[in-house]
């Protein structure tokens, strides 16, 4: 069962002005979302718009029905569903729970008529689809420009942001999905990784143990995506 909304622990709804911060909170549900849940099918009509607080979601393009490619990564910074804010309510990517947590939920109809009742939430939401857009971009030049185990450390400081914590779950399989390549791809940038002290990886658990070393390691998307959304937020 859903649990009552203690606070907005988002960093989107944080930003609100009170008013219409506690006029959004009093909408939504806190959920617990499970690893692996699927929340979004591309061409689907989209049901819940959700606002991670301690869960994190991965935005994938299909390729050709049989390959999946992580195109984004949403965590307390940002929504599932942002669509809506351009009056689209189909869902263009599938959306795949990577990391277990909490979430708030708000079903699409009342979410669309609290976006017409209030100017502050849909002037903050155009700028956060701005960040994305200049995201799926980036993303999109990463996949074609750079090294797996760049694209590997960048996708492992992307986790570690939304998790939080030096430590979270991803097995080989579900890495080489995300950045669309085989897995002994991944388990070779992984070991090269792991042969510099960066990370630890033991059956599927991974551990950051040099956040500035994995950040030199990474291609500059990642700093890239930072400054986008800084300076598409400020």
């Amino acid at each position: 069962m859903p649990t009552p909304v203690p606070a907005a622990a988002n960093r989107l709804i944080e930003a609100l002005p009170h008013k219409d911060r506690r006029r959004l909170l009093a909408g939504f549900e806190l959920v617990e979302l499970t690893f692996a849940d699927v929340l979004a099918e591309p061409g689907e009509r989209i049901r819940h718009v959700f606002f991670p607080t301690t869960s994190y979601i991965s935005l994938i393009t299909p390729i050709d029905g049989c390959a999946s490619l992580e195109v984004g990564l949403v965590g307390d910074e940002g929504m599932l569903g942002i669509s809506l804010i351009l009056g689209v309510d189909i869902s263009p990517l599938s959306a795949l729970v990577q990391g277990a947590g909490l979430a708030l939920r708000m079903d699409a109809a009342p979410f669309r008529r609290e976006l017409a009742f209030s100017p502050a939430l849909q002037g903050l939401l155009k700028r956060y689809l701005h960040v994305v857009m200049g995201q799926l971009a980036q993303s999109a030049a990463c996949a074609r420009f750079h090294v797996v185990e760049a694209r590997l450390a960048r996708c492992l400081l992307m986790t570690q942001d939304r998790a939080q914590s030096n430590a979270f779950h991803g097995t080989h399989e579900f890495l080489a999905s995300m950045l669309g390549v085989r897995r002994v791809g991944v388990t070779k940038a992984a070991t090269a990784l792991q042969k510099r002290n960066l990370i630890g990886y033991s059956r599927g658990n991974i551990r950051i143990l040099d956040r500035g070393g994995l950040e030199a390691a990474s291609c500059g998307c990642y700093e890239a995506d930072n400054a986008t959304y800084a300076r598409g937020m400020a």
